[in-house]
């Protein structure tokens, strides 16, 4: 749990957060936050840039996120807390380090909510034209802000629930795609596995293609840090976030990776169709409603993250309130153990957002997620650096750690060297450069703000 506030600080309540998230609710979560609609609509854009090597794009993306989901979830089972990664970031390199990278996950939440909430709506549009955009997003807003106001224990049945109809739909997508290519549907020929090397070759693009696959298959996993946010509010918190780190981590690689391997073996990497990659694959196996379906899978993944993320940017203003990063009243809970007053300040800037994006089309959130865009990396990378600070500290100190991660620290070394590769990648392509560069100017003013604000209180 977070520390008390300092007695000189205001506080608005006593209570703390409370531990009714199941287990179940957890590993669902971890495996709902990965895949979403990046996967269901964005995975043809990484087939398209490297050919069948995105596979090799998947596989270093999907390493690297397993390596930092150990690394959280070792830090995550020592010290259970929302505030996750930015109290650990904090105890590893100090106070303003923790504050930036709480505050940059915070603000890439927001807007991220409103990005969600405007592309479900947009998505629904096409299957049930009749449904205004306008009021579907500020309906999808007001639900899941009722449904986060409800208690921890509410939000995590609805995850459960998307998590495993997202899970459902990725099995029988990959059972169809190997019925498909095994030629046991009726009178559906099997394409075989020539799309693998056809086309020119496995690699057509070389490791120019295979990098800059993956600059788009990296962020496709953004959101399996929440994890670590939502292990503070879990029953007996040190087993279970081992535990879903361990059914979490295998589970993605088969996923991806699987629907992948179907779509490369079904559809050419050439082809236009490759814009909804799985409906591609299932038109081409004469399954009925597809495009339909896919659409309607890909709301509930942008409805799922939606609800992940309003309860993590609340769980981490809930934290920086805490430890007087934020206004006081911001670390209010009522009787239910609910942070009120930090899920209606995340979910109000989504409010804004949504309603500038709907008078100002494709104007306001474009620019804010171009801001925004790389801060996932910026958080997996101090998340990585404060595990091999914490952990060579706890060795020292001879203190027990409920979770180890293995290999420690090459695997935290290896996965700070994929990252700096990336980051490399998106300095040397002029499309991802000013997205790194405003990352980078962000992350420095919010520096600046927290350590000024921090001056301003001690003085």
């Amino acid at each position: 749990m977070p520390a008390a506030p300092d007695s000189t600080a205001p506080t608005a309540s006593p209570s703390r957060l409370g531990h009714s998230l199941k287990p179940r609710q957890l590993i669902m979560m971890g495996l709902g936050s990965a895949i979403g609609a990046g996967l269901f609509l964005g995975s043809g854009v990484g087939v398209q840039a490297a050919g069948p090597a995105v596979l090799v794009s998947y596989l270093v993306a999907g390493a690297l996120v397993i390596i930092v989901m150990n690394a959280l979830g070792e830090m995550a089972a020592a010290k259970p807390t929302s505030g996750a990664f930015s109290v650990y970031a904090a105890d590893a390199m100090g106070a303003t380090a923790g504050a930036t990278v709480g505050w940059l996950w915070w603000v890439q939440l927001v807007i991220v909510i409103a990005a969600e909430a405007v592309g479900a709506a947009g998505l629904l549009a096409t299957v049930w034209p009749a449904i205004p955009v306008p009021m579907a997003a500020l309906a999808f807003m007001l639900f899941f802000t009722a449904i986060n106001l409800l208690g921890v224990k509410n939000f995590g049945e609805f995850e459960f629930w998307f998590a495993i109809l997202k899970v459902v739909a990725i099995l029988a997508f990959i059972a169809i795609g190997v019925a498909l290519l095994m030629g046991w549907l009726p009178q559906v020929a099997s394409p075989g596995l020539g799309n693998f090397t056809g086309h020119g070759g496995f690699a057509p693009k070389g490791l120019a293609g295979i990098g800059a696959a993956l600059l788009v298959v990296v962020f496709a996993f953004g959101g399996t840090e929440i994890v670590a946010v939502a292990a503070a509010e879990t029953e007996d918190p040190e087993r279970s976030i081992a535990r879903a780190i361990r059914t979490v981590a295998w589970r993605i690689l088969v996923f991806y990776i699987g629907s992948l391997s179907v779509i490369i073996a079904v559809v050419p990497w050439t082809s236009e169709a490759l814009k909804s990659p799985f409906a591609a694959v299932l038109d081409i196996a004469r399954i009925p409603g597809a495009g339909t379906a896919i659409t309607l899978i890909a709301v509930i993944a942008l409805l799922s993250a939606l609800n992940a993320n309003l309860y993590g940017a609340s769980r981490m203003m809930y934290s920086l309130a805490q430890r007087r990063e934020a206004p006081a009243v911001l670390g209010w809970t009522d009787p239910r153990q609910v942070p009120v007053i930090a899920v209606l300040a995340s979910v109000l800037f989504g409010f804004v957002a949504t309603v500038m994006e709907l008078l100002f089309p494709d104007k306001v959130l474009p620019v804010l997620l171009n801001i925004v865009g790389s801060t996932c990396l910026l958080v997996w990378t101090l998340s990585l650096v404060s595990q091999l600070v914490l952990r060579r500290r706890a060795d020292r100190l001879g203190t027990r750690l409920p979770f180890r991660m293995a290999a420690f620290p090459w695997l935290t070394c290896c996965a700070l060297a994929i990252l700096a590769l990336i980051f490399g990648l998106l300095l040397s392509e002029a499309q991802t450069r000013l997205q790194f560069l405003s990352m980078v100017a962000l992350t420095a003013t919010i520096a600046a703000g927290s350590a000024i604000a921090r001056r301003m209180r001690e003085a």
